[in-house]
């Protein structure tokens, strides 16, 4: 059985501009001690899920439109507010994007993060500092117990990350997302990230959802893999076939945009076009404008998720008709 069930979820938000459907019709799921990568563009719908499921979407203008999350038995997106609130910070936890703009600039860390445990917990204020202190130093930071008392801006942006990911693991939590846990860090400092993540979840037994654009943080990190595009999701399986045999050419896209692929010298690649406006209820695939296998069907039907071999599933509907049986990385596909 599933510990986090999404079930069509779909996320809209009501603008002069018009209606932008940033999540339209996701579901997911998430095993006990799982990790689970969502990759994709920027805007593809990514955070908008995730903060959508702990109801931290801003309405107005967003409006949780359909779906149901169910997590523990309870349906977080029509369940009331209070029981939300028992559930955020201490079952389900989150990193968010910018450590900087997470944490606020005029409190301590201190006050930050015993936060959750004075919210959900019994407890005294010496007895949260204490675990404050033990919560940073069990993330490496040292001298924790001076630390604890300073501002934000005192700490580079590596430290402020794992001061978010202390108060994130703080409650020990079942679930924790991780929205862009490494962006803006070096390479080292990502790495120890990561490495910081993967032992808290192997010491709590957390099952961790991980929001990125970086697909080889994705292979070293996560099990299963979910593709998004324009607010969709339009491959998943393992870590091992989304990179070893992609379905769908905008994943299979994605891996050819990664410089490391390249030779030295060579140009990068880079997928043509823009993503599609989401005020727009254009017909058929979304990708279909930026893809090379494109056909008129393509233009005209919306595919939905197929099972094309067990756990393997994708929303290109050439593929699901068996007119192409593999996306190739290498090269630009044939015109059609």
């Amino acid at each position: 059985m599933s510990l986090l069930e999404v079930e069509n979820l779909r996320t809209y938000f009501y603008t002069r501009a018009g209606v932008i459907r940033a999540v339209n019709g996701v579901s997911l799921s998430l095993q006990e001690g799982e990790t689970l990568g969502i990759v994709g563009e920027s805007g593809s719908g990514k955070s908008v899920t995730c903060y959508s499921i702990l109801g931290l979407i801003p309405k107005p203008p967003g409006k949780i439109v359909s779906g149901r999350a169910v997590f523990d038995g309870l349906d977080l997106l029509n369940c009331p507010e209070k029981q939300l609130r028992g559930i955020r910070g201490k079952k389900i936890s989150m990193i968010f994007q910018d450590p900087m703009t997470s944490l606020n600039p005029y409190m301590r860390i201190s006050d930050q993060i015993i936060e959750p445990l004075l919210v959900h917990e019994k407890i005294t204020g010496s007895e949260a500092l204490a675990k404050g202190i033990a919560s940073l130093e069990e993330v490496g930071i040292q001298d924790a117990s001076s630390r604890i008392h300073l501002y934000p801006h005192q700490f580079s942006g590596g430290m402020r990350q794992r001061v978010m990911i202390a108060m994130a693991l703080i409650s020990r939590p079942q679930i924790l997302i991780a929205d862009e846990p490494t962006t803006a860090l070096d390479v080292t400092v990502q790495a120890q990230i990561l490495e910081l993540i993967k032992q808290r979840q192997k010491d709590l037994g957390t099952a961790v959802i991980l929001i990125t654009h970086d697909l080889g943080v994705v292979a070293s990190f996560c099990k299963d893999v979910n593709v998004m595009y324009a607010g969709r999701i339009v491959e998943t399986a393992s870590t091992e076939d989304i990179f070893g045999r992609p379905m769908h050419p905008y994943n299979a896209a994605l891996q050819q945009s990664i410089p490391a692929l390249h030779k030295k010298g060579d140009l990068l690649f880079t997928i043509p076009g823009l993503p599609p406006d989401l005020s727009m209820d254009f017909p058929g695939c979304s990708f279909a404008p930026r893809c090379a296998y494109a056909t008129n069907a393509c233009r005209e039907e919306t595919p939905s998720l197929a099972e094309m071999v067990p756990n393997h599933r994708t929303a290109c509907l050439r593929f699901q008709r068996g007119e192409i049986s593999a996306v190739r990385l290498k090269e630009t596909a044939p015109a059609v």
